[in-house]
């Protein structure tokens, strides 16, 4: 059935079960925590088997104008009921400090004070080499050091063998990188 706004609040009443078929040809089951009629917003509890095969719980906001298909599977407490509620507060602090560390991971990837080209030629030696930022001077196996303007000739520091390989790689990245912004 499609969603009018005359019936959507009986039909979506919180803590029903509901199986859904939208308009872009998603389908799946959830249960209504909440209908918004002002902005004609249906939130649902989407629960589903996680990668690890426990279950996963997603929520998920769904503009009522786009259920094509709506069938009632029944009735269940208010999902919002404080007292059937259960967060794993070890689980998610868990997640957090996950999600924290990437992001610190990928913003020490990013160098301050440099140029396009210098952010290029650092992403493209970290696919090959272990590679951070010290200030704006790209330091690649904690021993070779290469500084502005990032040519071959800029490579110091290191084993004269690490020091020839960065070289290579960095000429090799610096021509890439050239071929590919003159063909722009």
């Amino acid at each position: 059935m499609a969603m009018d706004g005359s019936n959507a609040a009986e039909e979506l009443a919180v803590g029903c079960f509901v199986s859904i078929k939208t308009t872009l040809g998603d389908d799946f089951q959830g249960q209504v925590i909440t209908y918004d009629r002002p902005s004609n917003i249906v939130i649902l509890h989407i629960l589903s088997l996680g990668s690890k095969g426990g279950p996963k719980r997603n929520i998920r906001l769904l503009k009522a104008s786009y259920i094509k298909e709506l069938s009632y599977l029944g009735q269940a407490e208010d999902p919002l009921d404080v007292k059937n509620c259960y967060l794993d507060l070890n689980s998610l602090r868990a997640r957090e400090e996950l999600a924290i560390r990437q992001a610190e991971a990928e913003c020490e990837r990013i160098g301050v004070g440099v140029t396009s080209q210098a952010q290029n030629i650092f992403d493209a030696l970290s696919k090959t080499l272990p590679v951070r930022w010290d200030k704006t001077v790209i330091v690649v196996m904690n021993e070779v050091r290469v500084s502005s303007p990032y040519l071959p000739e800029s490579v110091s520091g290191g084993t004269p063998a690490a020091n020839d390989r960065v070289k290579k790689v960095l000429e090799l990245e610096r021509r890439r990188l050239q071929t590919r912004g003159g063909g722009q």
